[in-house]
């Protein structure tokens, strides 16, 4: 990579709760971190209407003004936040490289903490676009917005571990679930297979996929049709969930940082540690098991603290 234009000491790659809490616990300990917000300023809590399970928010928030508080909180402490992603990395040397908008601009850093997060997988349908943005009904996240559903009839499509998992927290909320699978059989554990069977309000609808979603404002009901037979029926719901996956936003950093087979990278237990010295990892982009802003912002605080070591360790100051 050629000469970078600029040096710093900590950069944080990616915005959102784990990116924000890095920062601010990086500016506070004279780091002078620079961050570059990726695609998503702020993250997938963007698309999120009300968030109410933040600690410290007691009237509940929603996402994009509990994204710009964590990011005023960062800029108070003087963290340096830019618009731009980056599109190319160099982790082979003692110093970091990293492009920005395709070769714009060049840095070096002593330490970089990476929080570029993960996107949730929709299936594409209009509707479903529509009334995601509208905050109205569509989610990908049954912990986060379960409990605007208490006592309603809601449907979630997906046939892993996740949707199963998601449709049983849902039954305890909901007075009925319909889980929709598009082949004969799930992709879950057994184990998790037996919870959703033993859950009486929980309809597993076979070979089934979703046509349409209804409602202009909210959803009000779902059509969906038989991949074998041709039937067509309309599901009457106020909430439509999908858990189809996520995809990390990880691609940029294959050739340097371990990963599993889907992207997540890999860190030391215990640690937000990279197999790359000085690179350090927070949020989504590790995290598939828990996928919360809370969890994120912890591993954040982590990551910030672990690059504060690191650096003291090489005698950076």
């Amino acid at each position: 990579m050629s000469e970078a234009k600029e040096h710093v000491k900590c950069l944080i790659i990616g915005s959102g709760p784990a990116g924000y809490t890095a920062a601010i616990y990086a500016a506070r300990a004279d780091m002078k971190p620079v961050m570059y917000q990726g695609m998503q300023p702020g993250g997938q809590l963007m698309d999120t209407t009300e968030v109410d399970n933040f600690p410290g928010y007691p009237k509940g928030i929603k996402g994009p003004e509990m994204m710009e508080d964590l990011k005023s909180q960062a800029e108070r402490f003087e963290t340096d936040v830019r618009t731009g992603w980056v599109t190319k990395v160099d982790f082979t040397g003692p110093k970091h490289w990293v492009e920005i908008d395709g070769g714009k601009h060049t840095v070096s850093a002593d330490s970089i903490i990476i929080s570029t997060g993960a996107s949730a997988k929709w299936l594409g349908l209009p509707n479903e676009t529509r009334l995601r943005e509208l905050g109205g009904g569509v989610s990908a996240c049954a912990v986060c917005d379960g409990f605007f559903y208490r006592n309603q009839d809601v449907v979630i499509v997906g046939a892993g571990d996740t949707a199963a998992e998601e449709a049983t927290y849902l039954a305890k909320l909901c007075k009925q679930v319909y889980m929709l699978v598009r082949s004969d059989k799930m992709r879950a554990s057994k184990a998790m297979q037996h919870r959703v069977e033993n859950t009486a309000n929980i309809e597993v609808l076979w070979n089934t996929e979703t046509l349409d979603l209804v409602g202009e404002h909210g959803v009000e009901a779902v059509i969906v049709k038989n991949r074998v037979t041709g039937e067509e029926r309309t599901l009457k719901a106020t909430g439509f969930f999908v858990a189809i996956g996520h995809k990390p936003n990880t691609d940029v950093f294959k050739p340097f940082i371990d990963m599993d087979e889907t992207g997540y990278i890999i860190n030391v237990p215990g640690s937000s540690k990279t197999n790359v010295e000085g690179v350090f990892v927070a949020g989504d982009a590790a995290d598939k098991t828990y996928r919360q802003a809370i969890t994120a912002a912890g591993t954040g605080c982590m990551a910030a603290l672990d690059a504060e070591r690191y650096l003291a360790s090489k005698g950076i100051h």
